[in-house]
Formats: structure tokens, sequence, C-alpha cells
């Protein structure tokens, strides 16, 4: 189920950086296309997220955060695609979205002891 997980958000990462530049390309028929795809793989991230916590046996204040930045996450990357397809300014956007990828990479490999590199 973490694999799966992890996959799903680079996934999404992938996509989301082609549906930017199919924006910035002026191809606006594929950027559609992209996003929607996009959307579809939001879905496989919260479900496959929820898959994982309802595997966790108590779950901490961790836990809690690391679903609200990932949300978080995913709402920057439509605000930031729609702003983007309106030309309007992105900056703080993508500071807040490079502070939210650090702290939910931090939390989901180094935090959690879910995770793959967890010190056991």
């Amino acid at each position: 189920m973490i694999h799966g997980h992890v996959t799903a958000w680079a996934l999404a990462l992938i996509l989301f950086v082609i549906a930017l530049f199919l924006q910035k390309g002026g191809k606006d028929k594929g950027a559609k296309i992209v996003k929607m795809i996009l959307r579809v793989v939001y879905l496989l991230i919260i479900g496959t997220g929820l898959g994982l916590i309802f595997m966790v046996s108590q779950i901490d204040v961790w836990y809690i955060l690391k679903m609200v930045v990932g949300l978080w996450i995913i709402g920057l990357f439509e605000i930031i695609l729609g702003k983007s397809a309106a030309n309007r300014k992105t900056n703080i956007l993508w500071i807040q979205f490079v502070v939210a990828w650090i702290l939910v990479l931090y939390l989901g490999f180094h935090k959690l002891p879910m995770s793959i590199m967890y010190p056991q």
C-alpha cells in the first residue's frame, strides 16, 4: 500500500508538471485532458492514504498533520494550475508548495512508523 501511495504521488507530480508545460505552450486542450487525469490521480492518492491510515493501530498527531499537508498540496496543485491558466502571479503559491512538499516528505519518510525509512 505504501508503494502505491508513493507511486500515485510521483505520478501526480509528473502530471502536474506536464499540465503546466502544456498550459504555458498554449495547448489548452491537452492541458485540460492532463488536468482531468490528474484529478483521478488525486482520488488514488486520497484512497491509498486512507488505506494506510486504516492499517495503523494507533493514529497520532503526525498522521493527522501529514493528511492535512497532503490535502494542502493537492489544493496547491489546483490553485497553481488555475492561476497559471489565467496568467496571474503564483510566486507565493510556489513558496507554499516547496514548504509543504518538504514537510510531507519529512513526515512520510522520517517521522511516521509505517515509513520505509523509519528507524526501528
